[in-house]
């Protein structure tokens, strides 16, 4: 808890000093959708944080349609926005504003999710993705005890969407851990469905899930068959699992995994139907990107600690990392109740 209050009182601290520089200047920020709960947090705190600091703010959500984002971006940067902050629906898709931004010398900020394909690209400000699945897949690991249990542990997995660069290293950081397992068949995927692209979850949704994760059930967990662990990537998929389970499955209930520790699903881990959730304080990440578009706009030197890999197949955006942290029902309260992001009465 000391940590993450910490983290958030140099945040306030940063927020008093940048806004004596801001004086007014524009700052566009463009989120994905306002469908899943952490892209309205998301937004929020940038619009409150950006606001402290004493710069205008345009924030539009592109309700998860990619000409809608698109066509907001470019008029973000019509308006008169002097640095863009932007977490694309599809990382590939924005190629024609980012050149219109890169031509008008607005120097862009990618928000947890890369944009690729293009060298407008100027920073790139996230969590360490890899870092998340390599969280979940620890969980696993050591929740079964695979090192020292028998097994074979049946395993399914729900990733994210294939458009979203972030999906791919959450997938890979787990399946690096768990893939020595699958190969000496003490884990055992019964639907054979491993691959990225088989597990996938186009734009996160929780129905897609909720039915890709009830055919499962139906055609390999029937006749009461365990599952012991479903390897969800984010709480919008985990969610989708569980509504699954509740439905269709008469088997002991698994070990769910998930990300971003929403109020539906951390009410789910105090009931036991959801094992963790990785924590992304994005009120951390926000603050970061406050300071970088500070130090944009007066010149000075951008905080990055990762200058090697994102390379978002044209360059390697500079990168700055914020590290996530493992939520569990024995210390959600500290994590998130006592340190302000949710209220008791949110999670009841």
């Amino acid at each position: 808890m000391k940590k993450v209050l910490s983290l958030v009182l140099c945040a306030l601290l940063l927020i008093v000093c940048v806004g004596a520089m801001a004086d007014g200047q524009k700052v566009g920020v463009s989120m994905p959708t306002k469908d899943l709960q952490r892209w309205n947090q998301d937004g929020e705190n940038m619009k409150n944080l950006l606001e402290a600091a004493g710069y205008t703010v345009d924030l539009q959500f592109a309700s998860n349609d990619v000409q809608t984002q698109l066509s907001q971006v470019e008029n973000m940067i019509s308006e008169g926005a002097q640095v863009l902050v932007i977490s694309a629906i599809e990382g590939s898709s924005l190629g024609e504003a980012l050149t219109m931004a890169k031509d008008e010398g607005i120097p862009v900020i990618a928000y947890d999710r890369l944009l690729m394909e293009s060298d407008a690209v100027s920073y790139y400000a996230t969590f360490d993705n890899y870092m998340v699945g390599t969280v979940q897949g620890t969980y696993v690991k050591e929740a079964l005890d695979l090192d020292n249990a028998a097994g074979p542990f049946n395993l399914e997995i729900t990733a994210g969407d294939p458009g979203d660069n972030n999906a791919g290293y959450f997938y890979q950081g787990a399946i690096d851990v768990l893939n020595p397992y699958i190969e000496a068949g003490k884990l055992v995927v019964k639907s054979g469905q491993v691959a990225f692209d088989d597990v996938a979850t186009p734009t996160w949704a929780t129905e897609t899930a909720q039915t890709r994760a009830e055919n499962i059930l139906s055609s390999f967990y029937a006749d009461g068959t365990n599952v012991d662990v479903w390897l969800c990537s984010n709480d919008s998929t985990a969610l989708g699992v569980e509504n699954a389970l509740a439905a269709n499955y008469t088997g002991t209930y698994p070990i769910i995994t998930g990300q971003d520790c929403d109020i539906a699903n951390t009410k789910n881990m105090i009931a036991g139907k959801q094992s963790m959730s990785v924590f992304k304080d994005t009120r951390t990440l926000a603050a970061q990107v406050v300071k970088m578009v500070g130090q944009i706009l007066t010149g000075a030197e951008v905080d990055v600690n990762d200058t090697e890999t994102y390379n978002n197949n044209v360059i390697v955006v500079p990168s700055f990392l914020c590290e996530p942290v493992f939520a569990d029902a024995n210390n959600y309260k500290e994590l998130l109740i006592d340190s302000g992001y949710y209220t008791e009465d949110q999670l009841k």
